[in-house]
């Protein structure tokens, strides 16, 4: 336990201290996110490169903390790619088609390294019977990664909102892997944890400096790799369903989005000023309000994701049937993905 609680904390002070330098540097070079959009919330140019003093601690961390095996150098190796993917993008702008092609890529990095969802359970089966994937393996992880990766970035829409979120799943998935004797994902989940903490104080309302692409493509590809590692695993019936609750915020934001913009026949990547946190603003909450209400509901969400973790099948189908009625009921009454008129 101790190696876990260390690592932890090397990663935080690390993220705490490399972020000031991360600040001068996108001052130096110009890496500013100037408000020039509608659905911008700040009023002023603000530094990028939050994202660089992330990386740095999650790299150092697993190079000191972690074993040298090929999963984790792949991921490694991914990690830097998504990051300079992120940094061109927040200093020059890069094509979306262009960013997907690079996400792919470092999901098949992954893949190479055995980041693999090799089967799917089925959570009707009181025998936990699972189906091998075989071919499909490869598309359905690449899926996943990409999304997930995309997840983090869309709710990146307020101070402090990403990184406190990334940081409660990531906490999510080291309970539920120290719960399943899966203690390499609990270092794994240390390190992603510290390294989204000690770059919060700097993030929060109101913010020094933003994470930009380069720190929400790495915490989305990243807490996806390591949910999948989690999966592979594990052969219970509940084991989609736990990272998808740790990380059901964004996913859930992500969905209602894709919902809203298809009943609207908008394209599903064009942003719009209807995401969750925009609704909540809508409703009279400043911005801290905003950010801690959707911390509660992550944390509400990775409660129910330990629950399940650590319960009966029994049980956890019901825990996971309530959080879905809530969590529509919930979309439904605010707005989510209701068509606009015409």
């Amino acid at each position: 336990m101790t190696n876990y609680i260390i690592a932890f904390l090397s990663a935080l002070f690390i993220s705490f201290l490399m972020t000031p330098l991360a600040r001068r540097l996108a001052f130096k070079v110009g890496a500013l996110d100037v408000p020039k959009e509608n659905r911008k919330i700040h009023k002023k140019p603000m530094p990028y490169f939050g994202g660089l003093a992330i990386y740095i601690s999650i790299i150092a961390c697993m190079f000191v903390y972690m074993e040298h095996t090929e999963t984790n150098i792949y991921i490694m190796i991914g990690a830097t790619i998504i990051v300079l993917t992120g940094v061109i993008d927040d200093m020059y702008g890069m094509p979306a088609k262009i960013k997907l092609v690079m996400q792919i890529v470092v999901a098949l990095l992954a893949i190479k390294g055995g980041v693999l969802i090799h089967f799917i359970t089925n959570p009707l089966s009181e025998t936990g019977m699972s189906y091998l994937l075989n071919w499909l393996s490869v598309p359905i992880t690449i899926i996943w990664i990409v999304g997930i990766t995309n997840t983090i970035n869309l709710i990146d829409g307020l101070d402090g909102l990403a990184s406190g979120v990334a940081s409660i799943a990531a906490t999510t998935l080291l309970f539920s892997a120290a719960i399943k004797g899966h203690y390499f994902i609990v270092m794994q989940c240390a390190i992603i944890a510290g390294a989204s903490l000690g770059f919060l104080p700097f993030n929060f309302n109101p913010a020094k400096i933003f994470m930009g692409d380069t720190g929400a493509l790495l915490l989305g590809y990243m807490l996806a790799v390591t949910s999948v590692l989690g999966m592979v695993k594990s052969v219970a019936a509940v084991a989609l369903i736990i990272p998808i609750f740790a990380l059901g915020l964004p996913i859930f934001d992500t969905t209602c989005a894709i919902i809203r913009r298809y009943l609207n026949k908008k394209p599903i990547m064009e942003a719009d000023k209807d995401h969750l946190h925009h609704k909540l603003m809508g409703k009279g909450l400043n911005q801290r309000q905003t950010v801690l209400v959707m911390y509660f509901i992550s944390m509400m969400l990775g409660i129910a994701a330990v629950i399940i973790a650590d319960a009966e099948p029994a049980t956890g189908y019901l825990v996971v049937a309530t959080v879905v009625i809530v969590i529509f009921y919930f979309a439904n009454r605010i707005g989510l993905f209701k068509k606009k008129e015409q």
